[in-house]
């Protein structure tokens, strides 16, 4: 495992006993209280995206869905937008503020960042490997 493959794991461990264990662990019962309707079974879905998201960020990234932006998905996301989204995405952009009071937060702040793109606008969004991940090619 290269440098970057060894910063990341150190990362997502920290980011998993300090933040991310109890962070999906919320997601997760939010996405089961939601799934017990139909209704919110979509909703659901979405929390626990946002949970696996939340448990090991470093090295991930969320980008758009194949296919993302029909009727039905941005009306969700309006609707996550008024109902969960916005008080997810304020909690997560104060978190990174309170995060890059010191230089050793930053990169836990901009997984804090990423948590809050995607809980502001779940829906026709997925999570994928970090593109900017270099494999390591040492000797």
């Amino acid at each position: 495992m290269g440098h970057t493959g060894q910063m990341k794991t150190i990362g997502n461990i920290l980011w998993f006993v300090f933040a991310g264990l109890w962070l999906a662990l919320g997601f997760l019962v939010s996405g089961l209280l939601l799934c017990i309707t139909i209704i919110g079974i979509p909703f659901g879905i979405q929390a626990f995206k946002l949970a696996g998201f939340a448990l090991w960020p470093f090295g991930k990234e969320v980008v758009p869905g194949p296919g993302s932006g029909g009727f039905l998905e941005v009306l969700f996301n309006i609707i996550w937008l008024v109902l969960f989204g916005w008080g997810l995405f304020v909690g997560a952009a104060v978190t990174a503020l309170v995060l890059c009071v010191t230089i050793i937060g930053i990169p836990f702040a901009w997984q804090s960042l990423k948590i809050a793109v995607l809980a502001l606008w779940p829906f026709g969004r997925t999570v994928v490997p970090g593109r900017n991940e270099v494999p390591y090619s040492g000797s």
